[in-house]
Parts: structure tokens; C-alpha cells; sequence
């Protein structure tokens, strides 16, 4: 019942091309199989190790399976299929515990098979910095042999002293602890003897305790429990990429200044272990196979390129850099049938695999074969005029045969008239056999095919040849045809047959050498993309941020300006100010810490301010709570404020015309009225603490203000003498209002002129800061 519930999920799961590398999936999978019996799971493993073949803890569970029903044969089939590309310890402890079950009967000669094993164990294992429980096991079964006489036991201390030497010299996590082992064995050995033996290797060890510590840095960001899946850039994938390049460059850099041949097998130790990991990525495998070749080991890269085109068959840049390094040690024909293997499959073939083969085949069999093929090979269905092109270039400036090129572009443009960049680069080859009268005839017979949109690239290379080449009368023609056949393909219309500027900026410029300065040159541009958007309706913002031409329009010219012209620019009006503690998709909470405030509350909260459900407090609303019911009543009158900054006029105006109650402050017995904006902007103008010296107002305005702040303060029924009152109050603390109260100031001190309230509050503001 559970098989059936579980082998149809894994079918659709694991060898399904959408979640072939689902990861989730398979760790469920291999949980489920765990419950089943070994018959039931065993299927549901092969699918598993079929997608991760890398993945050593799906082997030793399916090992474990075949082992817990004492199936011997199967396990020792899994070990052949998973040791030696799964170097990882547990997986390889569960294989020695599998040899010493096996062999644990049969005397004398089991004692040798399990030492066997072991010494198979260590050497390829045996640098892992996890690898300390191995030594120590081996160490203790070596310990444990029978010694039937003095030569035997004599030899037993051999091997357990190489043990140890060998172990003490390896970082690892209990090298401290083997190196402690090392020296009680020596001493109860002999302590004479042990002096010397301990005083040659306590150098070695201290240098593989100190490589260990730095080993361990780099081995702690790894994820050893990742499973092998190909690159999908997520940010997981490429720190851990990251982690296995410090570590092979760690590894390279020989830190314990060991013996070449040691410190070699010791890299080799860490790109198989990369590869478990990053089976997917080609960079690895090139690496791993580069650095056998530049090693000396070009057998060993060889095999290294073979097990990457096993694991990753549809790389063409491995299958190039593996054909290269066999044509490079002169394996001509290993090399070629690389090269033919891109090309069995006359529907997949790709356009680039053609123009490889053919340069291969004139590197290394003449220009005879390389031609042979090409004219084989045209009627693929992929032999698209990239070929054409690459062919005709190598004959012209590598088999200097100008007839033979010029004769593979005319066959080609029998194909291939359509193409743009096709006759662009059959215009270029002319060019450089100084071939005016084809240039132009190629130039009529292209454009008089290719529709109007298509023909705007060729147009272009057209009218710079006329104006490099040509004479004036030629060049004006070319330009005004251009204009009349790219007129059609526009909603510009007739504006974009009259002559402008523009033309002759682009007729007599050279390369970066231009007949204007950058400004003016910027000037020209947004002129030009201006009469193209004339009767469009154009977005202020859009204005603002000028053309943003990004290439050569139809003049030629080219804009300084990095905005497209097709960008839709974002609505500022509704930009608020941003703060870091406010967490997105989480409301806005008011505070609620004074009766009567709501109001107040919703007009002036900010909602990058305010706090959401995270506990932060919102200091405007920790200032309201200190506030006085006149500063409350004040702050209920207050527009909503919309955008980064509030309407000024409207806030001024609002002031104005408001009745603001009274209230006491502290032991003082005068009264006061609630701060307006004018005040706050004195008040901020003290925080600021701003030396600058501001213009004073003309007599007459100073008076006419002075006026209307007495009509004013009668109507509130204040005295002058209750200002020095309104400065002495404690500063706002709310300092985004703070830089709204001084922008408001700046606005309304620039309208002395005007005879509307700002004027009035002007004249206040001057007078005061003055």
C-alpha cells in the first residue's frame, strides 16, 4: 500500500523535466523509503540517485537498506558504484563497518582483507578534515591484531607508529587528540627512543594544527548536506560556490609546505569532493581539468573531460575545450570526432558547430577539406549566413583569395538578401577591397528588398559611406532618400523630411570628433526628440528628464542622456519618505494617547514614520503624548500631508484663519498662543543653527506686516509683548515637521512682493530673522 502511494509521486517527481531537482521532493522521498522494505525502496533510490548521483547520503541509506536484510552481494554492487565519486566519510565509515562484518570470521586472512580496506579507506579519504574517527579506528583494529611472536609483534609496532605519524601530520578535527595518543604510545614503547621520534615530528604536527585552524575557516561555510542540482543563480548557490573556490585556492597555495606529490593528491581530494556538490557547473570541471593538463597529469584531464561530458552532455564549451586540449597534444583525430559529435544531429546542429568544424578542418587537413565540407554542408537546414560569412572571411584574410570570398558572399546573398546584418557585413567586406561601385550597388539592390522597417540599420551604413566616400551631391541625395523611405515607418511625418540642423552635425562629424560642444550637442538631441513627440502628449516628467536617446537617431546623433524615451517615469506626487524601521506590508497602528487626537493623528502621520505590529515606537507620536491640549487642538486644524512635502500655502493660509486656544505651560502665569507656523520656523531656525545672514524687508512692507500681525493678534486677543513668550517654548522634537516648517518658511520669505497672506507671513519671517 505505501509503494503505491509513493513510486507513482516519485515518477512524476523526480524524473519529470519541471521538478527533476526538486530538491524538497527528494529529501521526501528518501525519508519515505526509509519506512519501506528494501524491495519497495530500491526503485524509489535508483530514480533518486539517477537525478543525484553525487548525493552520498541517498547511497548510504540505499547501502543501509541492502546491509540491514544481510544482503552482501547488493551491498558490495553499490559500494563499486558509489565509493570512488562520493568522497565522504560516512558514506565510507558504513563501508568499512560493512568489511569488518564480512571478514570479522575468517582468521587470519579476514585480518588482512579489513587492513586492506582500510589502507583503500585513507587514501582516498584519509586528508578529510572529518577524517580523525578513521585514524582513530584503524589505530585501534591495528592495535588489536594478534601477535603470536616477537617479529609479529614487532611489525604490529611498525604499523601503528606509521599510523600515527601518518595521522599527526593530517589537519583534522582530532589531530590534537592523535597527536596525544602518538606521544603516550612512543613513551610506553620506549622513552629513550620516543625523544627522538617525537622531536622529529612535533614541527610537522605543529604545521598541520595551524593548516587545520585555516582549514576549518574555509570548511565551515560549506553545506555538506546540499545536493547537487544545476546553477540557477540563487543566492545559497553562489555563496557556496564561492566557499569552494576559497578552498581549492587555499588547498593550491600548499599551506602545510608539504611534497608536491602530496600536496597534488591532496587538491585532487578537494575537487572530487567540489564535484558532489557543483556536479553541474562546467566551470568546475574545467578547472579540475585545466589543472591536471598544467600539472603534467594530461592522461588524468583527459578522463576529467569524459566524466564531464558524461554529467553535463549538452555543453558545447566543454566539448571545445576538451577537442582543444586533444588537437593541442597533436590527437588530431580524438579531436575531430569531438567536433563531429556536435554535429550528428542535422536538426540540433547548431550554426557555430559548422564554423568550428571548418576552421578545424583547415587547421589540420587544408583549405581543400574545409572547403569540401562547406559546400557539403549548405543545404543544412541550420547553415544559416553566419557560416557564409565566416567562411568567405577566412578564405579572404587567411587563404588571401579575394575571388573565392567575394564569390561566398554572392552566393549567400542569394539566400540571404533579407538579412541586414548580412549585407552589412558583405558592405564591410567590400569596403576592404576599396570596391565603391559594389558597395553602392549592394546598397540599391538591399534596399530596394528589405521593407522600410527593417532597412533602417542599412540606411544608416548607406548614408555614413556616401558622407566618408562620396562628394556632396551624392551624400544630400542618400540623406533625403533615407528620410523619405524612414518617413513611412514613423508618426513623424513630413517634420521628418525637413532639414535640420542635426544633418549637418552628423555630416561633419568624424569617430568621437564632433563640429559642437557635448551641450550643444545635448541641445540638438532633445530638439530633435522633441519634434518627434510634437504632437504627442508628453508627460511633464518626461520633459524634465530630457530624451534620453540611447542611440544614433535618425540625424546620426548621439545623446549624452541614459533615459530611454520609452520609460514610464513613476508618479512622485505620491513619494513619501522612507524609513527602514517600517516593515513593508505591515499597516499603520495610530496612536490613540490622548483623547480628541484621532484627528490630529491621521492628518500628520507619516506612514514611513509610523510604527507597524514590530513594537517600534514612533517618536511623533512619543512627542504628541508630552504635548498640551492646545498643541493637540493646533495640530487637529492641519491639512493632510500628501507626498514628501505639504502644500505651503494651504498650511499658511489654514493658520492664519484658525482660532488656536490658549493653554499654560509650567509655572509660568503668562499666557500664550499655540505656535503657529511662524514661530516654528523661528524656533527651527534656532535648531539649525544657521549663521547666515537673511535680506531685509523694505520699510514699507515691514510696516505693512507689522500692521496686519497687530490686526491679527487683536483678533486673538494677544498682546506684542507674548512672542518672547512663543520663542521661550521648548523646541519641537518631530524634526521631519521641523524641515517642513523650514521649506514653508524659504517659500513664503520669496513672496515679499505679493500681496496675499504670504506676503504678510514674509514680512513676520524677515523681520524676525533679521
Amino acid at each position: 500500500m505505501a509503494s503505491s502511494s509513493v513510486e507513482p509521486e516519485s515518477e512524476e517527481n523526480i524524473t519529470g523535466v519541471a521538478d527533476k531537482y526538486n530538491v524538497e521532493t527528494a529529501e521526501i522521498l528518501a525519508n519515505s523509503a526509509l519506512h519501506l522494505p528494501v524491495a519497495q525502496a530500491a526503485p524509489i533510490y535508483e530514480q533518486l540517485l539517477s537525478v543525484f548521483p553525487t548525493a552520498a547520503k541517498f547511497w548510504k541509506q540505499y547501502v543501509e537498506a541492502y546491509m540491514a536484510v544481510n544482503n552482501d552481494d547488493a551491498t558490495k554492487q553499490l559500494f563499486s558504484r558509489c565509493l570512488l565519486i562520493c568522497l565522504q566519510v560516512p558514506l565510507w565509515r558504513c563501508y568499512i563497518r560493512f568489511i569488518r562484518k564480512v571478514y570479522e570470521k575468517k582468521g587470519t586472512e579476514g585480518q588482512e582483507e579489513t587492513r586492506k580496506a582500510f589502507d583503500f579507506m585513507l587514501s582516498h579519504v584519509g586528508s578529510d578534515i572529518s577524517s580523525g574517527p578513521i585514524w582513530l579506528e584503524y589505530i585501534t583494529f591495528l592495535k588489536s591484531l594478534p601477535a603470536l611472536n616477537a617479529q609479529e609483534e614487532s611489525q604490529r609496532m611498525i604499523a601503528i607508529r606509521k599510523a600515527y605519524q601518518r595521522a599527526v601530520v593530517t589537519p583534522t578535527h582530532h589531530v590534537e587528540q592523535l597527536w596525544k595518543d602518538y606521544e603516550n604510545f612512543e613513551n610506553s614503547v620506549s622513552r629513550q627512543l620516543a625523544k627522538g621520534l617525537l622531536s622529529e615530528y612535533q614541527s610537522k604536527y605543529t604545521s598541520a594544527r595551524a593548516v587545520y585552524r585555516e582549514r576549518k575557516k574555509y570548511c565551515e561555510e560549506i553545506d555538506w548536506n546540499m545536493l547537487a542540482v544545476p546553477p540557477t543563480g540563487s543566492y545559497k548557490e553562489e555563496q557556496q560556490w564561492i566557499a569552494w573556490k576559497r578552498l581549492l585556492t587555499f588547498e593550491k597555495g600548499n599551506p602545510q609546505r608539504i611534497d608536491t606529490a602530496s600536496s597534488n593528491k591532496r587538491i585532487i581530494f578537494t575537487y572530487e569532493q567540489c564535484l558532489m556538490y557543483l556536479y553541474h557547473y562546467p566551470d568546475i570541471w574545467y578547472d579540475y581539468a585545466t589543472w591536471n593538463a598544467k600539472s603534467g597529469s594530461i592522461d588524468a584531464a583527459i578522463k576529467v573531460f569524459q566524466r564531464a561530458l558524461k554529467a553535463l552532455p549538452d555543453s558545447e564549451m566543454l566539448r571545445y575545450a576538451f577537442a582543444e586540449l586533444e588537437e593541442s597534444r597533436g590527437a588530431i583525430a580524438a579531436a575531430k570526432k569531438l567536433y563531429e559529435s556536435l554535429l550528428t544531429d542535422s536538426v540540433n546542429t547548431t550554426a557555430l558547430a559548422h564554423i568550428q568544424f571548418i576552421r578545424f578542418l583547415r587547421r589540420t587537413e587544408g583549405v581543400e577539406a574545409a572547403r569540401k565540407y562547406f559546400l557539403d554542408a549548405r543545404k543544412s537546414p541550420n547553415f544559416t549566413y553566419h557560416v557564409y560569412v565566416a567562411y568567405a572571411l577566412m578564405a579572404f584574410c587567411q587563404d588571401k583569395d579575394p575571388k573565392l570570398a567575394h564569390n561566398v558572399f554572392e552566393a549567400g546573398l542569394k539566400r540571404f538578401m533579407h538579412e541586414p546584418a548580412y549585407i552589412l557585413e558583405y558592405a564591410d567586406f567590400l569596403s576592404r577591397l576599396n570596391d565603391d561601385r559594389n558597395i553602392r550597388a549592394l546598397f540599391e539592390r538591399a534596399l530596394s528588398s528589405l521593407p522600410p522597417e527593417e532597412s533602417i540599420e542599412v540606411w544608416k551604413r548607406f548614408t555614413q559611406f556616401e558622407q566618408m566616400y562620396g562628394d556632396l551631391d551624392s551624400t544630400l541625395k542618400v540623406e533625403q532618400r533615407r528620410k523619405e523611405a524612414l518617413s513611412r515607418t514613423g508618426e513623424e511625418g513630413a517634420s521628418a523630411l525637413e532639414d535640420s540642423l542635426q544633418d549637418v552635425v552628423s555630416r561633419y562629424s568624424f569617430m568621437d570628433l564632433w563640429p559642437c560642444s557635448s551641450k550643444d550637442l545635448d541641445h540638438l538631441v532633445r530638439q530633435e526628440w522633441l519634434v518627434k513627440n510634437i504632437n504627442k502628449k508628453v508627460d511633464k516628467s518626461a520633459l524634465s528628464n530630457g530624451p534620453g536617446i540611447v542611440d544614433k537617431g535618425p540625424s546620426g546623433l548621439t545623446s549624452n542622456s541614459t533615459t530611454s524615451a520609452t520609460v514610464i517615469y513613476p508618479d512622485t506626487s505620491q513619494m513619501v519618505i522612507y524609513d527602514p524601521r517600517q516593515k513593508p506590508g505591515i499597516g499603520i497602528s495610530p496612536s490613540t494617547t490622548a483623547t480628541g487626537a484621532s484627528s490630529a493623528l491621521n492628518a500628520l502621520s507619516n506612514p514611513m514614520v509610523a510604527t507597524g505590529g514590530g513594537g517600534i515606537m514612533n517618536p511623533f507620536d512619543e512627542m504628541l503624548k508630552a504635548a498640551s491640549p492646545a498643541i493637540f487642538a493646533f495640530l487637529a486644524n492641519l491639512p493632510a500631508v500628501e507626498g514628501p512635502t505639504p502644500n505651503v500655502d494651504i498650511v499658511l493660509s489654514i493658520c492664519l484663519q484658525s482660532d488656536i486656544p490658549t493653554g499654560q505651560m509650567g509655572k509660568s502665569p503668562t499666557t500664550y498662543p499655540t505656535p503657529i507656523p511662524t514661530g516654528a520656523a523661528r524656533s527651527a531656525s534656532g535648531i539649525s543653527g544657521s549663521n547666515k545672514s537673511h535680506p531685509t524687508p523694505s520699510g514699507s512692507s515691514l510696516k505693512q506686516s507689522k500692521d496686519k500681525q497687530s490686526l491679527k493678534r487683536k483678533d486673538i486677543g494677544q498682546d506684542d509683548d507674548e512672542t518672547t513668550t512663543v520663542q521661550s517654548q521648548p523646541q519641537p522634537r518631530d524634526f521631519f515637521r521641523i524641515r517642513q516648517m523650514k521649506k514653508a518658511r524659504g517659500a513664503a520669505s520669496s513672496q515679499t512682493g505679493s500681496a496675499s497672506y504670504g506676503s504678510a507671513v514674509s514680512g513676520d519671517l524677515s523681520g524676525s530673522t533679521g
